[in-house]
C-alpha cells in the first residue's frame, strides 16, 4: 500500500477536549459584528444558524440535533441573547456566559413567538431594520413563520439577508482559532496515515470508512460530519457515500475529511495507490504536489482572489497538457468554522486577500485512471 499522504508518517497526536473560547475574543467578535452592523444599517440580526451562534456565544449543547426545539440568537448594539428551551436554563447557567439567555416553553412556534415578542420589548414600538442569517453557505433553521414575524417587526416590511454582514465579521481568524484548525488537521492527517497503514487489498471502502472515521475520534475528534471515501481506476465520482466496493490493485483511494475540533473542521484531502505505482503515476504526483505548494505560496496579502486565480491559471494549464484534468472553476476557498466558507479562490471574486484569512488550495488532476488532489490550508 503506497500512500501519498503529505502528513506526518509516523507517530500522532492525542488531543485533549478543546479549550473554551476566550472571553476577550468573543468581545472582539462581538465588537466586529456591530461595526458591519453599523455599516450595513442594520438595528439587530437574528441567528438561526448553529455556527453562528456558535460562534459569538462559544454555547454547545447537544440539542443542537434536534428540530422541534431550535436555538436562536439575537444581536443588537447593546445586546447577545440566546434564545432556547426551558430545560436549557440549567445548561446556561452551569458557567459563566458573554451572553444572557431567554427561554421558551413548547416548540418551534413557541420559539418564534419568543424571538418576534424579545425584539418587540428590545425596541419599544420602533421598527427596527432587521437582518437573518439566511444567505451564502449558511444553514440557518428556515422557518416561514420567523420570517412572516420578522417582517411585521422590521422597518417598512422589509427583512434583510445579514450573511454578507457576517461573513465579513468572520472573515478575519486569530491565531486561537488557526490553532484550533491546525489541531484538527493534525487528527485526519494521523488518522488517514493509521488507516492507510492497516489497509489491505480486499478491504472495502465502508470497512476503511469505519477505521479512518474511528481513528479520527481516537485522536481527539470532537465530531465529524461523515465523508466521502472512494476506490476508483477511472470512475471518480467525488460526492459518493462509502459502499461495498473492495479495494483491487491499482485503486487510487480518495478521501476528503470533516474531523472537526473545537467547532473547526478539518476539511483535507489526501489520496494512496493501492500496490506499485508506475513511473508515470511518480512524476504525475511530484508534479501536482509541487504544483499545489506553489500556488499555496502565491497567496499574500494585498491581490485578489481573482487575481490569484488567473497567475495559478499561467501554472496549471501547462502542467494539465497531456492529461485529463478536470475544469478548474476554482483552486479553492476560505475556510473556519464551516467546512466552506466565502470567499473563493475563482476567476470571479473579487475580495482582496488579507492578513487573517485562511484558505484551502486543492486543484484537483485526472489522468489515466488515477486521480492526484492534496489540499493544503493556508494562513
Amino acid at each position: 500500500m503506497q500512500s501519498t499522504s503529505a502528513g506526518k508518517e509516523a507517530g500522532h497526536t492525542k488531543f485533549p477536549p478543546a479549550p473554551d473560547v476566550p472571553f476577550d475574543e468573543l468581545a472582539a467578535r462581538l465588537a466586529s459584528i456591530r461595526k458591519e452592523m453599523e455599516a450595513d444599517g442594520l438595528d439587530v440580526i437574528v441567528l438561526t444558524d448553529v455556527v453562528n451562534i456558535q460562534y459569538f456565544t462559544d454555547f454547545k449543547s447537544f440539542s443542537w440535533y434536534y428540530n422541534s426545539r431550535p436555538f436562536f440568537g439575537i444581536i443588537t448594539a447593546d445586546d447577545l441573547f440566546v434564545l432556547a428551551a426551558t430545560y436549557e436554563r440549567a445548561h446556561v447557567n452551569w458557567k459563566p456566559r458573554v451572553f444572557s439567555g431567554l427561554y421558551y416553553d413548547g416548540y418551534i412556534d413557541q420559539g418564534v413567538k419568543l424571538v418576534a415578542d424579545s425584539i418587540r420589548d428590545l425596541f419599544k414600538g420602533k421598527s427596527p431594520r432587521i437582518g437573518i442569517d439566511y444567505g451564502e453557505e449558511m444553514a440557518g433553521h428556515s422557518s416561514l413563520a420567523l420570517v412572516d414575524a420578522l417582517r411585521g417587526l422590521a422597518k417598512a416590511g422589509d427583512l434583510k439577508t445579514a450573511a454578507p454582514t457576517l461573513w465579513r465579521s468572520r472573515l478575519i481568524k486569530t491565531p486561537f482559532e488557526a490553532a484550533l484548525k491546525r489541531a484538527a488537521f493534525t487528527i485526519c492527517d494521523d488518522a488517514f496515515n493509521q488507516a492507510i497503514a492497516k489497509a489491505r487489498i480486499g478491504i472495502t471502502e465502508y470497512e476503511l470508512w469505519g477505521m479512518i472515521t474511528a481513528q479520527t475520534f481516537l485522536n481527539g475528534a470532537e465530531g465529524g460530519v461523515p465523508f466521502p471515501l472512494i476506490f476508483s481506476k477511472s470512475d471518480f465520482t467525488f460526492g459518493r457515500p462509502p459502499g461495498n466496493r473492495r479495494l483491487e490493485e491499482g485503486h487510487y483511494i480518495w478521501a476528503d475529511f470533516r474531523a472537526t475540533y473545537g467547532g473547526y473542521p478539518a476539511d483535507r484531502n489526501r489520496i494512496a495507490r493501492a500496490g506499485e505505482p508506475k513511473a508515470w503515476e511518480r512524476e504525475t504526483y511530484t508534479a501536482i504536489r509541487d504544483l499545489t505548494l506553489e500556488l499555496c505560496h502565491m497567496i499574500r496579502p494585498g491581490i485578489t482572489c481573482a487575481d490569484f486565480f488567473h497567475e495559478a491559471m499561467k501554472l496549471w494549464v501547462p502542467a494539465s497538457v497531456g492529461n485529463k484534468w478536470t475544469a478548474v472553476a476554482r483552486f479553492g476557498h476560505s475556510g473556519g468554522m464551516g467546512i466552506v466558507e466565502p470567499p473563493s479562490l475563482g476567476p470571479d471574486d473579487h475580495v482582496e486577500i488579507r492578513p487573517g484569512m485562511i484558505l484551502h488550495v486543492e486543484p484537483k488532476l485526472e489522468r489515466d485512471g488515477a486521480v492526484f488532489q492534496f489540499e493544503e490550508c493556508v494562513y
